[in-house]
């Protein structure tokens, strides 16, 4: 049982944080944090260390929970919180949205930092959460004067609209939307417009705030809601009083509004009847007093509206916003904003900013020292003592130091690639060429260290400029950055994230820097080589800075000080960005390149013909090489030919000859990389040709005298634009549910349990009479709770941050933090675990394996079906996958934890025979199978016999043949796996927080392993933040290693997986393999009947069994979908391989069925050249047709079997037939740009296979008072599924839904 023995004395120094030298005069050792308009005493103060995250100090020193860790890259959004300083330039506050999980705590220093805590609370005391301003937080009153909460209006919003589910990622959406909220002009119109009061507020219209909400709120992630009801919220504290103006300015390929389209009344493309149809429910919704989700505003009698983007519900809840929330709630982050911060309002406190901060981390965790300097000497002088010996150096890494600005890219090298930096300098905003933007006649001047988002906006203001000449040049210089920077990561990173530092960073597939090189930039580099000298600056063009892979011409001791832009000419120069990513908002780019042309009239011959000429081009790609490269051969290609298609298809040649890559280069996709070139290239010529002909049309005075414009296709103008360039589409959607269907308790229909004199169940009288003896009021009304669309039970505290999730339980005394160590290897011998080195880091207090285990009786295995897995590996064992958990160590904190993990010596040995078995055609090739789980289905004949037949009865048979594959999935859970393991009774009895979908089986588990009776541990799982099947059997695993240390330490032991080390090692969705061979008849009249299948499943089920087989079971359930086949054939088998085990998903197989049986129609469609619509409803299942495994459609069987009568109805209603003649039309006509119609029926089983688990329970306590308590054996996981128990026991005792709990 390895323990560090000197663990105590270690612990002695984990929180001494920042210690002053004895040189320090020249600086302060203490950081001056605010957080919810509160000063941090210096005593936490002095805790926060160089290294350490905001997000790290507001959770783990400050206890300030609501802001989460989701993915600790800056990428989720789920640890938003809002940044403020006093501008002094401005001589205003600004206010900004970062990413705790990134930026420093040490760069909040002299800001203000609010949190999900500080803008309102579900309490009723709002002094005692997270300091909410007094003149903003008093608790909300109704009509009566009671008390109810202290939410803030984006809280009630996201409430009410049901913007929530799981909530883990809900304090971050709300602080996102509290600092869109926080900008000038944000305000509601209520606030903003002509009663603003002071006068203020920039007025601005809805449909302005609108379009900033929607091109803004880019960097929060939710797995749950489909983002429709976040939309719904956020655009209801926007849209007030609304006019057609403020509806969605829905465009079709056109480019033009539909709204303004001279067409509008004899157009009927989908767009403008959508935008018609939007026109309508709106001008309906003014006359219609119940509204959309009133109840009356339904289109009929039976539907109601419980979800909705459109007007009427908007401007309804806009009501309700204003008359609980006084205006002072949307001054709140001002009012929040410490006064001693402003100029003038503190000397003493300005006066301690203005001494320079010097950190030093003497703590175990040895976080280096931090500095901020208030000039540029004190930076540069800084560079040149850390820089290294002789100062010199081209890989900008600066040697012993490094400038950490946003820190969104030395924040992941040191969290992901475990970077160590000695030393940190965060440059303050004093030093204003670093941090400045401005422009001159010739040139932009971006500071260095500017913010990314400072540089859009003040992009944004010069292109809103009016008029003149000069206005006309910047503003063709600003688009192509400012269209380029929208897509640039988030919000809250371009927020902090700086341009020098993207230059430096040196990314082969950065986004700015082809951009910066085809400009023409020019970058200004600063050093101080002497340190009594003045500062030497050189100019450097960014096209020659790039030398190397993350390397830069750049001397160690030098800094970016400033970026030039060149102005364009005011006409016929034209630049256009490129980007192509997965998806298109905060991600990396595939392949991205920024391209500028300047056109000039030419003479074509002696004979006066006159052509447009390039003049000049600069073509810069990212994704293409190791570094941002210029295509040097086809620019020299291009200059001096004519502005032509021949010239620029030449070019293309040129273009793919220069940038051909090996099939293997880093990143793969060397083909498609190069097509994404070719074709922007492509699209450029046409975006050019386009400006020039608004150019030329412009300039009306010599438009005469200009050569002719080549001409485009008209097939080809969808080619025009691209997204990098226009309005982000608005969100809009309706959802409707029927009225529900009610029917009435077992207890009645059973036992005939009911009141003589009414039609209640007898609890529901019980409960109503304990109700009515305390209140005096007395009633017998039903409740009709259950199917109405009630907020989630916890929605209050999921957006006000005080719903607790695992990793949020107050830390008990003597927390212990554990980091597992993973197998780095597989297809190998586990040959030995070294924990010495580990045990001798400072704060290491313990290290388990297999070995302890053993020494407390506990039984090593686990498994859901088969006990094939284990919960560490022992020695001896061969490896199965890459992350495979071979122990744990439990430390002081996290960091040092995670330290200790990587410290363990771990030893393989390649004696396993064969090679690692990765695909499932590896697995076919090497019959590594679950063969024991085979299963397979028959009906009918031999299908083999009958495939190799042409004929049926006379009738032609066609035969097609092919295989299909899907992929695998990440879950994605926004909550990564967590448990909290707290033993008692010394270590005999334990308790287990845990995020789990499965209680019974971790309680199982973590009962074997530590040799405790199941009977004294307690599995507790209130709420996670997201599941999807994902924590069905592995998370398991989390809490048995925490459980296991827990007893082994008799000390509680959280472990909380990082969102890498989670998506490594827990598998997803399986992968799927389909080949098939199917038969169908052509019958006399031409229609097609279905006649015989075979097919063969395989999936990729990693490489122990966990739940593949039922997985691959409930896929041959579905392969049929809504067809019949008189013969079928299917055989399903789990492919063993040397990935992390695969285990449930969202449809658990179902999907992966269907898709086979959807690929085989249309391949059948082709095949026989029909419409796959008449091919699906022909060979639809009829009324008493049986499925191959034997359920019978039928009111005797089944029940009714809709599907068919729905695809009627739908084709019918939603034009199927006339939408996909349209979309032909659609293509016809555009070259570039494709529509098409997804028309699919789908049948999915819902029962477990295994029957016994088709039952659930519940147990119910029935108080004095009148209240209920419903304990029962769901999870909630964001589905909603306590809401819904309460609402069924509400109806079934006829009490307030609010009673139960």
């Amino acid at each position: 049982m390895p323990i560090n023995l000197s663990y105590e004395s270690d612990i002695a120094t984990l929180n001494n944080a920042a210690q002053p030298s004895s040189n320090d005069d020249n600086y302060r050792s203490t950081p001056l944090l605010y957080i919810n308009s509160h000063r941090i005493p210096a005593h936490l103060a002095t805790l926060a260390r160089p290294n350490q995250t905001l997000l790290d100090f507001l959770r783990n020193t400050l206890h300030l929970t609501g802001s989460k860790l989701g993915c600790g890259e800056g990428g989720c959004g789920a640890c938003t919180v809002l940044l403020s300083r006093f501008d002094k330039s401005k001589g205003a506050v600004v206010h900004s949205t970062v990413n705790a999980c990134l930026f420093p705590v040490l760069g909040a220093d002299g800001c203000h930092v609010t949190t999900v805590e500080g803008i309102g609370s579900w309490r009723h005391d709002a002094n005692k959460n997270g300091g909410v301003n007094s003149s903003n937080g008093s608790a909300v009153t109704n009509s009566s004067g009671e008390e109810t909460d202290n939410l803030h209006p984006i809280q009630r919003a996201m409430v009410d609209m049901h913007g929530s589910q799981c909530g883990y990622c809900t304090p971050g959406i709300v602080m996102a939307l509290y600092g869109l909220f926080a900008q000038d002009g944000m305000l509601p119109t209520s606030i903003s417009g002509d009663n603003s009061g002071d006068g203020n507020h920039k007025t601005t219209t809805a449909a302005q705030r609108q379009d900033y909400l929607e091109e803004h709120l880019d960097g929060n992630l939710c797995r749950c809601t489909g983002y429709r009801p976040i939309w719904d919220a956020a655009r209801s504290l926007v849209s007030c009083h609304h006019s057609e103006d403020d509806l969605e300015e829905i465009r079709g390929p056109c480019g033009v509004k539909c709204g303004e389209c001279p067409e509008r009344e004899s157009c009927e493309m989908d767009c403008n009847l959508e935008s018609k149809k939007q026109m309508a429910a709106s001008v309906a919704a003014d006359d219609n007093e119940g509204g959309c989700c009133g109840g009356s505003g339904s289109e009929s009698g039976n539907e109601k509206c419980c979800s909705s983007s459109s007007m009427d519900k908007i401007q309804q809840y806009q009501q309700i916003i204003e008359s609980k929330h006084s205006e002072k709630w949307w001054d709140q982050p001002n009012d929040m904003f410490p006064k001693e911060l402003l100029r003038d309002e503190e000397k003493s406190v300005h006066d301690e900013l203005s001494t320079p901060l010097k950190v030093m981390d003497t703590s175990i965790h040895n976080g280096g020292t931090w500095y901020t300097p208030n000039t540029l000497e004190e930076l540069l002088d800084l560079f040149r003592e850390f820089s290294g010996s002789n100062g010199s150096g081209s890989n900008g890494s600066g040697g012993g130091i490094k400038m950490v600005v946003g820190n969104t890219e030395v924040g992941i090298e040191t969290k992901f690639k475990h970077a160590s930096y000695p030393t940190m300098v965060h440059p303050s905003k004093d030093i204003h060429t670093l941090h400045d933007i401005f422009s001159t006649e010739d040139y932009y001047h971006v500071g260095g260290c500017a913010a990314l988002g400072d540089l859009q906006e003040f992009c944004r203001s010069e292109m809103t400029s009016d008029g003149e000449e000069a206005n006309r040049r910047h503003e063709r210089t600003a688009k192509p950055i400012h269209d380029m920077l929208r897509w640039f990561a988030s919000t809250q990173i371009r927020n902090v994230a700086c341009l020098g530092g993207n230059l430096v960073t040196a990314s082969p597939i950065s986004d700015m820097n082809p951009m910066l090189c085809s400009l023409g930039a020019t970058l200004v580099l600063a050093s101080r080589p002497k340190s009594d000298g003045g500062v030497v600056r050189r100019n450097v063009n960014v096209s020659d800075f790039f030398i190397g892979y993350r390397t830069v011409e750049k001397e160690d001791m030098e800094v970016i000080e400033r970026v030039d832009v060149p102005v364009f000419q005011d006409r016929f120069e034209y630049c256009i960005p490129f980007k192509q990513a997965r998806r298109r908002e905060d991600d990396i780019s595939i392949v991205t390149s920024g391209m500028r042309i300047k056109l000039r009239p030419a003479a074509t011959n002696d004979n006066g013909g006159r052509h447009w000429e390039i003049e000049d081009v600069a073509i810069a790609f990212g994704g293409m090489a190791p570094k941002t490269v210029m295509a040097r051969r086809t620019m020299d290609d291009l200059i001096g030919k004519p502005f032509d298609s021949n010239s620029f298809e030449d070019a293309r040649k040129v273009l793919q000859d220069e940038f051909q890559m090996p099939d293997d280069v880093p990143g793969g996709q060397a083909q498609y990389r190069l097509t994404l070139a070719c074709s922007f290239l492509h699209r450029f010529y046409l975006n050019c040709v386009d400006e020039l002909t608004k150019d030329v049309a412009a300039d009306k005075t010599e438009a005469v005298s200009y050569p002719p414009v080549p001409l485009i296709e008209n097939d080809e103008e969808c080619g025009v634009g691209g997204f990098v360039g226009v309005k982000k589409p608005s969100i809009t959607g309706l959802q409707t549910y029927p009225e529900p269907k009610v029917a009435v308790g077992l207890e009645v229909e059973h036992l005939g349990m009911k009141d003589e004199s009414s039609d209640l169940p007898l609890a529901a009288v019980a409960a109503a009479a304990a109700k009515s003896s305390l209140s005096d009021k007395p009633t017998k009304q039903k409740n009709n709770s259950v199917g109405q669309p009630a907020t989630h039970a916890s929605g209050p505290l999921h957006c006000t941050g005080e719903a607790i999730y695992i990793d949020d339980i107050p830390a008990p005394a003597n927390l212990l933090h554990g980091s597992l160590i993973l197998a780095s290897k597989c297809h190998a011998t586990l040959a030995s675990i070294n924990v010495e080195p580990a045990l001798s880091i400072p704060g290491v207090a313990g290290i388990f394996t297999s070995e302890d285990i053993e020494k407390i009786g506990g039984d090593n295995k686990m498994g859901p079906i088969l006990l094939d897995d284990f919960t560490f590996l022992p020695v001896g064992e061969k490896v199965d996958f890459v992350g495979q958990v071979l122990g744990i160590v439990v430390a002081a904190s996290q960091e040092i934890a995670e330290k200790g993990a990587r410290a363990v010596a771990v030893e393989y040995t390649d004696d396993v025979e064969g090679k690692a078995i990765v695909s499932i055609e590896d697995a076919i090739d090497a019959e590594s199978f679950w063969t024991d789980f085979r299963h397979e289905m028959k009906r009918g004949g031999n299908v083999d016999e009958i495939l190799n037949k042409s004929e049926v009865d006379g009738k032609r048979l066609v035969i097609v043949e092919g295989s299909m594959r899907s992929g695998g999935q990440e879950h994605f859970y926004l909550e990564p796996n967590s448990t909290l393991a707290v033993p008692s009774e010394s270590a005999t009895n334990l308790t287990i927080y845990s995020s789990t979908q499965a209680p019974t089986k971790t309680q199982d588990f973590c009962a074997r392993v530590t040799n405790t009776p199941a009977a004294k541990v307690v599995v507790r799982m209130k709420r996670m933040g997201g599941g999807f099947g994902g924590k069905e059997t592995r998370s398991v695993f989390v809490a048995t290693a925490a459980a296991v240390s827990a007893k082994l330490m008799n000390r509680p032991v959280r472990v909380t997986l990082n969102r890498d080390t989670d998506m490594a090692i827990t598998g997803g969705r399986h992968a799927f393999l389909a080949k098939y061979k199917a038969g169908a008849i052509v019958e006399e009249d031409g229609t097609i009947k279905l006649h015989a299948l075979d097919v063969r499943l395989y999936n990729n089920g990693g490489c122990k069994f966990d739940l593949s087989g039922p997985v691959m079971d409930r896929a041959l359930f579905h392969v049929d979908n809504c067809y019949f086949w008189p013969n079928f054939h299917s055989v399903g088998t789990s492919c063993k391989t040397s990935q992390p085990p695969h285990t449930a998903f969202r449809g658990f197989g179902g999907p992966q069925g269907l898709l086979v049986a959807e690929h085989i129609m249309d391949h059948f469609a082709v095949e026989c050249n029909v419409s796959g619509d008449k091919l699906r409803r022909d060979n639809m299942y009829s009324l008493q047709d049986a499925t191959p495994f034997g359920m019978r459609f039928g009111d005797g069987f089944t029940g009714m079997w809709n599907v068919p009568g729905m695809w009627d109805r739908l084709e019918k209603e939603l034009d199927i037939p006339g939408r996909r003649q349209r979309a032909a039309e659609f293509n016809r006509k555009n070259k570039w740009i494709k529509r098409g119609v997804g028309f699919i029926p789908t049948k999915f089983g819902i029962a477990f296979t295994a029957k016994y688990m088709n039952q659930g329970g519940a147990l119910v306590h029935l108080y004095t008072d009148g209240t209920v308590l419903v304990t029962h054996g769901g999870t909630e996981m964001g589905q909603g599924l306590h809401t819904k128990v309460c609402q069924v026991a509400a109806q079934a005792f006829n009490i307030p839904l609010d009673h139960v709990l």
